[in-house]
């Protein structure tokens, strides 16, 4: 199967050297691999270049976008610009992030997961992070949902889905379309991915409400919001985001912003979340 990986990449000289260099490493190379130097000021386009030398799989898509950095938009317009850099004859699709160090298997492991079951719509690994100098399962990790950072998609379920929306939340919603669609989300955490740069460290209080919003276009209804962004201010280890993840929530609601999904996918949504923490609870 080919696979095709697009990368955002918005000033990344510190890392994105190593997660093309782990990706020329692969035992199955990419057939496509485009990065997206988004409105970068370092010296990322330049290491892109010259990786692209080598590589002639590898190449660069200029794009310049505003330098603020609103979790979900920016990166998702950004993967659309590589989007319009590819053609269709792919049979998996891949966004990365340019902070990553993949192991040598990952992507001859990920197509064979795809190869061995047809139901397969989406499948990653796990993320681990650096800590007094181990390396340690990132704690937004979850057996449940492929991390953001790296989303691999079987072509016919990418294209059913809808492809990425460019707004928070854009890396659940793809998981629970797959799901409403019948697709399978496989993670295998024998695939441990190093993410170099932890998730969300230059966020500000506007893209923190944000996450709340995410949650309302998701169609989670107030009580699975409650839940969820307790949860997850827990697992980032600050309680008090869950106040601002409520208020995204409520100037969401009443501002009446659109969702993500059509009502039939938001009662589908529900169900299955509140599915989950009944089985989670029980």
């Amino acid at each position: 199967m080919n696979y095709y990986i697009i990368i955002p990449a918005h000033n990344e000289e510190k890392f994105i050297a190593l997660t093309l260099e782990s990706l020329a490493n692969q035992t199955v190379l990419p057939k496509k691999a485009v990065i997206v130097n988004d409105n970068s000021t370092d010296k990322t386009e330049g290491i892109v270049q010259a990786f692209a030398k080598e590589h002639p799989w590898i190449s660069l898509v200029n794009k310049t976008s505003e330098a603020i950095h609103l979790p979900g938009s920016k990166v998702i317009q950004a993967f659309h610009k590589g989007m319009e850099a590819i053609d269709d004859q792919y049979d998996i699709i891949v966004k990365a992030d340019a902070d990553l160090i993949f192991p040598n298997h990952y992507f001859e492991t990920v197509i064979r997961h795809f190869e061995n079951d047809a139901a397969i719509g989406m499948a990653g690994g796990f993320a681990y992070i650096e800590k007094n100098e181990e390396w340690l399962l990132e704690n937004l990790t979850d057996k449940d949902h492929i991390r953001g950072a790296f989303k691999a998609y079987r072509k016919a379920c990418f294209e059913q889905i809808g492809g990425l929306k460019p707004a928070m939340g854009w890396d659940t919603v793809d998981e629970l379309l797959c799901k409403f669609y019948n697709w399978k989300v496989v993670t295998d955490e024998s695939l441990k991915v190093k993410h170099l740069k932890p998730t969300g460290a230059n966020y500000n209080k506007a893209s923190r409400y944000k996450q709340g919003e995410a949650f309302y276009s998701l169609g989670y209804g107030f009580f699975i919001t409650a839940v969820a962004s307790l949860k997850l201010a827990m697992r980032k280890g600050k309680p008090l985001l869950f106040i601002d993840y409520i208020k995204g929530f409520w100037k969401a609601k009443a501002a009446k912003k659109p969702l993500l999904v059509t009502d039939e996918q938001a009662k589908f949504i529900r169900r299955y979340r509140w599915k989950k923490m009944k089985e989670k609870l029980f």
